[in-house]
């Protein structure tokens, strides 16, 4: 019963040939029915559930008017008397707003919504956006946010902004996240996706725009709402009476509206938005769980305080920030701020700079709210690695594309990993976007130095993604396709074949009947590959063991109903089962047929140029694609022939290079069995995938009439040839020339030639021992008497001539036997005629079973058989043996010869096949072919017209006519005579002769009369037979014989362009039947085959091919070929820049490079002229100032004045140059704590007052200072502080200044908390260098590594975690090295727990152990102890790249002085 079940992978190939989506698709109904039935399941609203009059008439808590309630909530007896609150009185409920949304008036743009509750998980929504809305997971997501209000902003700006989110959205595939309404920065991005949508027609490059709105603030969702789904919810813009709410943008994709039980709420959707942006960030980056994943950018546009929160929380969470300057408000004060040292960023600076930017909203704003903006601004500007500001004016700043991928690739230099994972993330995330601009100019630098492994799984998602230019960088960049195409790779790259492709369906039939049903195997590919190139070839993949096979995991065709299972893309065997890496010997080859199958060209471009074997590669990539289009349909059909016809003009042009440079060494590179490509030859691929134009090239037909003429000179004269086979003594006397002669003359003379020029040039000795050099090369003995008769009988030219000669002797015979002695007893000339004939019949089977290619009979036979003339043979032999049979009995004598006639026709049309050899007649008889195949199909439209009216004529004319014979001539052989003008007289009365015909039909000469009336004569209406005859003729005679010469002359016109290359193609054939013939022609040539069949019988032996000497020769010629084939592709690519088709394009480029420049530099110096003129506003406003003082001074006394005198604004003091960043502005290290001040305190929800740097030291004032108090419950051998009192906070206050929170935290005890870090160090044997580590260990949810130390606990010794990972022995041996060893640091630590009133201070020592300490091997496995820990423990090399955190990189430091290294 388990034979019956289809493997899973077929049953997901079956599924994924009726799907169009990634949850189900048979039908739209069925489709919606899925997605209604999901939605209702998973998908929740909220509704209020009390309602409570607000003091707003009618209008409830929640905001929504009485009758938006429900009968339940009006009349609540659960709530009454209760005072409403959000979390209590508002519930979740089915959600009843989903579908495609529809903008009425602004034509066919149709989007999909779904109305959520505010509680819904990411995962849920995930699910819905990928699988039930059919969006493939983004390579990275765009997260725009901004100001909510419609702003100005520049039109310079406005155009690189929109320009440049398309294209990063378009390159990346890309989602763009907004708030989904027509206001603001969503209104931009809006127009932006509309631009770029008019401009232009690829339905593959639809942009992806998801806006995320609360569902209360919408204007107009009454139109959204229904229970069962809006399929399509036709919404009305109507901005003018929107009010406080807000329209959805129309040019956004996709909706999901954020509800939670409130109207007129705004804001409800961030935590949400949050939410979903954070999962999104946690899935794999691409096909592969390479462990990178989908990166999250924030663009930034204008906004206000709420815009400031959303950066500040963003960056918090690792997530780059692009800045827009000029943009207005919050982007514009940070971006002012950005490039100064966050010592110089104190609060002045920032009310400054809000009241510049915030003028309206400035005197709203209170001093503690300008406090904790200074704080986050402060805080954001630290984290640089994450901030990045898109300046206009800036060198290098032209796209904002460019600006997000950069702060992306920024943002990934965390000091939190090894340098190379940074590499290696980074050019994940460059692959995943397809930018190789990006990777050129940020990645590929000359200060980093690849290794070929370290490139491997970018490469390999740059195959499975059919990124070919990326294919192409890594190839320049490093990698070695040996060390990376080992059997396990090709094995994944053919468990991602696309899900359309032919050649998967292929490899799952047969899979339905492989032994190990689901798994794929280089054999099962091996076997398809066979049969696209021919059964002539040996498979290209040996047949491995079963331990080889691979399990291909069902998830790479995990196409159908949506699950939440998921599989490993890298699926290996369990280790015990796994084998060592195994190469492969020809990887680009491989990598060549891969790309091929799934018609990749440029992949497939690729990597022929890397082939060694090009000629032939390009011919079996010609083969095995025409084979595929076979199979395929419409557009793919196309683009498959196409390519295998570039691949043919590929394999012209390369050969024609070789053939130019040395048609020997290109003779053999035709005829030469390619091991790379199942010992088939280049010449015999050609001839399968009927490449003609190949064929014809000069180099291949040179080489065909070298076969043709054998050891024959090829400029012998035809009659030269024909005087020596009727004369062979002629062959003696020089009349005609052997090759090997020529050979001979050619090398004597140029023999004579070096001795001449070496005698001048060279010494007697120097001269003899180059002769002796060279002795080998000139002496070649010449041909004897009986080799040059044997060569020249040997000879294709020959045997064909004879067999002309004999072909027209066996016709003459023929004739002379039916006309002149066809007796009753066989005479001696006939017997002779059936002992030739028997010759014919022993040749077809000789030629039949002749199987030089390695076809088998099989395909021997197909190939036999379907030859025109080979048919014809077949026919006229059993012909033949039919009219001899008849001819020897006596009853059928006559009919025998009768046969034999008609087969005497059939050997004469056989007499055209000799022709073909011919350059003139040829061509004309493949047009005669072509021909006699458009008249086959004209019969049968004529035959219609002919029987139509014969049959009428002849029932009009005749009387129930039963005599066959005669029925025939007057329906088909009249009719058909009177086409060619003999009109019958029998049409009319007009010759009618009644004694000419028979009334009853007795007579079997004569016709029957017509229908005679009284008077005997024709009663037919003359009239309709005359008509009937008319149309007839006006239909036959003129429309279809004028059909019948159009068709021709089309067929004339379309063959004569291609007959000589068609003509070319089939000499080959002739030429090798020829070339294989016996000498001997017919009846002669029985005598051959009888010791051919001895032979057989007899000497069983195989011929041996000695294949060492071969093989050297072998490399030399391949490495000739790829050296030719360089030369052709730099001539193509000459060829191609000098076309005036690419002198066009690289002009319109140039032209708008420069217009971007003038853009840029007008945009730069009018940026400049408005901070000049700003200043200069400044200035003569302050000199206005100050003129008014010395005139109010001069007016009272010379002395005095009433006001205080003006301070004159100096240029080098401008406000410009104080925001210009200082020297030390990246360089710079924080004097005071850092990570003691983080607003919210760690693994809690308290927030800390905010403390700009400025007033962290206790001696700066700051009266509006009021932390909070925390202490934490689980903290012990301290009682819950509730309130300090001053003296307390005054002995316990932290030595490096204000935190913003009171109390001891999650530390112990107030005060010093002490704790130890203790570095632990080896020296590592690396071969003969030794390098220094030490032990760090990490927490799950930790995100650094540290040094196995940390707070003392009360009555602690040792720290908890250097507790849980230590022996026993060792705890007592570390005890012990603690209290001798020497410090390394001791003093105050910055760390997050730190408050006013508690702190940490650490002590660090430097624990070593040598290699022959008994602790060390101990040592070694601490990280099995630490593993159960549920801690990781790792030695890591001391560097500058270990991943710890910032007063620990500092202490690694001093240990890396004090053992000498340069970390």
């Amino acid at each position: 019963m388990e034979d019956l079940i289809e493997p899973q992978f077929v049953q997901n190939l079956a599924a994924s040939s009726v799907k169009t989506s990634k949850y189900m698709s048979f039908s739209p109904s069925f489709q919606r029915f899925s997605i209604t039935s999901w939605i209702t399941e998973n998908i929740k609203k909220k509704e209020c559930q009390y309602y409570t009059e607000h003091s707003s008439k009618g209008r409830c808590h929640c905001g929504y008017l009485k009758e938006f309630h429900s009968a339940e909530a009006l009349k609540s007896e659960e709530f009454l008397g209760e005072t409403w609150k959000l979390q209590r009185h508002v519930r979740e409920a089915p959600t009843d707003a989903f579908g495609e949304i529809t903008f009425t008036g602004v034509g066919q743009k149709v989007g999909k919504f779904v109305r959520v509750s505010s509680d819904t998980s990411p995962e849920t929504l995930y699910q819905l956006v990928t699988e039930y809305w059919n969006l493939s997971p983004p390579n990275l997501l765009i997260s725009v946010t901004g100001g909510a209000k419609n702003f100005y902003m520049k039109a310079q700006l406005k155009s690189m902004f929109r320009r440049g989110l398309i294209k990063v959205a378009h390159t990346t595939g890309a989602w763009i996240l907004t708030g989904g309404t027509n206001t603001g920065v969503m209104k931009h991005v809006g127009t932006a996706v509309q631009d770029y949508t008019t401009s232009t027609i690829s339905k593959d490059g639809k942009i992806v725009t998801i806006g995320i709105a609360t569902w209360g603030t919408v204007h107009n969702r009454q139109y959204l709402v229904d229970p069962e789904g809006k399929f399509p919810g036709y919404y009305p813009l109507d901005v003018e009476s929107q009010g406080r709410l807000s329209c959805l943008d129309i040019n956004h994709s996709h909706f999901i509206l954020v509800d939670n039980g409130t109207h007129g709420s705004y804001g409800v959707e961030i935590a949400l938005r949050s939410k979903l942006e954070k999962f999104i960030s946690m899935q794999p980056l691409g096909k592969i769980d390479g462990g990178v994943t989908i990166p999250v950018v924030c663009v930034v546009l204008e906004g206000g305080p709420g815009t400031l929160d959303t950066i500040y929380n963003a960056m918090i969470n690792g997530t780059p920030c692009v800045i827009l300057e000029g943009s207005g408000r919050v982007a514009d004060v940070i971006a002012q701020v950005a490039n100064l040292p966050v010592s110089q960023i104190r609060v002045s600076v920032i009310k400054k700079q809000l009241k510049r930017f915030f003028t309206k909203e400035y005197d709203t704003f209170d001093e503690v709210k300008i406090i904790t903006w200074t704080k986050k601004i402060q805080d954001i500007i630290r984290m640089r690695q994450l901030l990045t500001v898109f300046r206009i004016d800036e060198e290098g700043h032209n796209d904002v594309d460019v600006a997000i991928l950069q702060a992306l690739l920024k943002a990934s230099k965390t000091s939190d990993s090894q340098e190379r994972q940074n590499w290696a993330r980074q050019l994940e995330l460059a692959v995943g976007w397809n930018r190789v601009d990006i990777a050129k100019s940020e990645i590929f630098t000359e200060d980093r130095q690849w290794k070929s492994r370290d490139l491997h799984p970018a490469m390999l998602s740059a195959l499975i993604g059919d990124k070919a230019a990326f294919v192409k960088l890594l190839l320049e960049n490093g990698v070695c396709l040996n060390e990376f195409m080992i059997e396990q790779t090709l094995l994944e790259l053919y468990n991602h074949l696309q899900p359309s492709s032919l050649i998967l369906h292929k490899i799952a039939k047969r899979l339905k009947t492989a032994k190990h049903a689901g798994r794929i195997t280089l054999g099962l590919v091996s076997d398809e590959l066979r049969q696209l190139l021919g059964s002539f070839t040996q498979p290209l993949y040996p047949k491995p063991a079963a331990h080889h096979r691979f399990e291909m995991p069902p998830s790479d065709i995990r196409i159908t109903v949506p699950t939440n299972r998921k599989f490993d893309l890298q699926m290996t065997p369990p280790v015990s089962e796994r084998t060592p890496e195994k190469t492969l010997e020809d990887p680009a080859r491989d990598l060549f047929i891969w790309a091929i199958l799934q018609n990749r060209r440029e992949l497939a471009e690729i990597f022929w140029e890397q082939c060694k074997d090009c000629i032939a590669a390009a011919l079996a990539a010609s083969r095995i694609l025409k084979k595929l289009a076979e199979e395929e349909e419409g557009d793919k059909s196309n683009d498959m022939r196409d390519l295998a016809d570039h691949y043919e003009k590929q394999a012209i042009g390369v050969f024609t290079e070789c053939y130019t440079r040395d048609n020997l060494q290109a003779e053999k590179l035709l005829i030469r069995p390619s091991q790379a490509w199942g010992g088939t030859t280049c010449l015999r691929l050609a001839l399968q995938a009927k490449n003609t134009s190949f064929v014809a090239q000069g180099g291949v037909q040179a080489f065909m009439t070298k076969m043709w003429f054998g050891e024959l000179a090829e400029d012998t004269t035809i009659w030269k040839v024909l005087l020596c086979m009727l004369f062979f003594p002629l062959i003696y006397t020089g009349l005609i020339t052997f090759r090997q002669d020529e050979e001979i003359q050619r090398k004597q003379e140029r023999k004579e030639d070096i001795d001449n020029m070496e005698s001048m040039a060279l010494g007697p000795a120097k001269l003899r021992s180059h002769i002796c050099l060279n002795q080998e090369q000139i002496e070649q003995q010449p041909l004897t008497c009986l080799t040059r008769l044997l060569s020249f009988f040997s000879c294709a030219v020959v045997k064909f001539y004879w067999n002309i000669i004999s072909y027209f002797i066996f016709l003459c015979l023929f004739a002379y036997t039916l006309m002149m002695n066809f007796q009753v007893t066989p005479s001696g000339w006939e017997i002779l005629l059936y002992v030739w004939l028997l010759s014919l019949v022993f040749e077809e089977i000789r030629q039949l079973f002749n199987d030089p290619d390695g076809f088998r009979f099989r395909r021997k036979a197909k190939i036999y058989i379907s030859d025109i003339w080979n048919k014809l043979d077949v026919l006229a032999i059993f012909i033949f043996i039919s009219g001899l049979a008849c001819r020897l009995t006596t009853a059928g004598f006559y009919v025998g010869k009768i046969i034999l006639c008609f087969d005497f026709i059939i050997f004469c049309l056989r007499l055209m096949a000799i022709f073909a050899v011919s350059r003139t007649l040829g061509p004309k008889i493949i047009i005669v072919k072509r021909m006699m195949k458009d008249m086959f199909f004209f019969m049968f439209l004529l035959a219609v017209f002919v029987l139509a009216y014969g049959v009428a004529k002849h029932a009009i004319r005749i009387e129930n006519e039963d005599r066959l014979d005669w029925i025939l001539r007057g329906v088909v052989y009249e009719p058909y005579l009177t086409i060619f003008g003999l009109i019958p007289s029998n049409i009319d009365n007009v010759g009618f002769d009644i004694t000419k015909c028979t009334l009853t039909g007795s007579d079997p000469l004569m016709p029957r009369c017509p229908v005679l009336d009284s008077d005997q004569t024709p009663a037919f209406p003359v009239w309709l037979t005359t008509t009937l005859l008319c149309v007839y003729l006006l239909f036959a005679n003129i429309l279809l014989l004028n059909l019948l010469v159009a068709m021709l002359s089309y067929t004339f016109q379309e063959v004569q362009d291609n007959t000589d290359q068609i003509w070319k193609f089939q000499r080959y054939e002739l030429i090798k039947e020829y070339h294989s013939r016996p000498p001997a022609p017919p009846p002669l040539i029985i005598l051959s085959h009888l010791f051919l069949f001895l032979r057989c019988l007899i000497l069983r032996k195989h011929k041996q091919i000695e294949s060492s000497k071969w093989h050297i020769e072998e490399e030399e010629l391949l490495s000739w070929e790829a050296f030719m084939k360089e030369n052709f592709l730099a001539n193509q690519c000459q060829a191609q820049s000098q076309s005036t088709e690419n002198m066009i394009l690289d002009t319109a480029k140039k032209v708008g490079v420069a217009v971007d420049l003038l853009e840029s530099e007008q945009g730069k110096d009018s940026a400049s002229m408005v901070k000049r003129l700003d200043l200069l506003e400044k200035q003569v406003a302050k000199s206005n100032i100050a003129l008014q003082w010395i005139v109010n001074a001069l007016q009272t006394s010379v002395l005095q004045s009433s006001v205080d005198a003006p301070m004159l604004l100096r240029l080098e003091s401008t406000e410009a140059d104080e925001l210009e960043p200082s020297q030390e502005a990246r360089s710079e290290k924080p004097q005071q704590h850092v990570n003691a001040t983080h607003l919210i305190y760690p693994s809690t929800t308290e927030t800390r007052f905010p403390v700009p740097e400025e007033y962290v030291p206790w001696e700066v004032k700051f009266p509006l200072y009021k932390p909070t108090i925390y202490n934490d419950s689980s903290s012990r051998r301290n009682t819950d502080i509730v309130q300090l009192d001053k003296p307390i906070a005054d002995n316990f206050r932290n030595p490096v200044g204000r935190t913003g929170i009171e109390g001891k935290g999650s530390l112990y005890r107030l005060g010093p908390n002490q704790a130890i870090d203790p570095v632990i160090t080896r020296w590592k044997k690396l071969g003969e260098a030794s390098v220094l580590e030490f032990i760090a260990v990490r927490e799950k949810e930790d995100d650094f590594w540290s040094f196995p130390g940390g707070v003392l606990q009360p009555d602690e010794d040792l720290p908890k975690r250097l507790n849980l990972i230590l022996s026993k022995k060792l705890k007592e041996r570390i005890a012990d090295m603690l209290r001798t060893s020497a410090k390394m640091y001791e003093g105050y630590v910055d760390d997050c727990r730190n408050t006013d009133n508690a702190w940490v201070e650490t002590t660090a020592f430097n624990l070593h152990f040598e290699g022959n300490d008994v602790a060390h091997e101990e040592l070694s496995r601490m990280g099995s102890a630490g593993s159960a820990s549920g801690m990781q423990v790792q030695w890591q090399e001391v560097n500058d790249q270990a991943p710890l955190c910032a007063y620990q990189k500092d202490i690694l430091q001093t240990v890396a002085d004090l053992h000498h290294i340069q970390p």
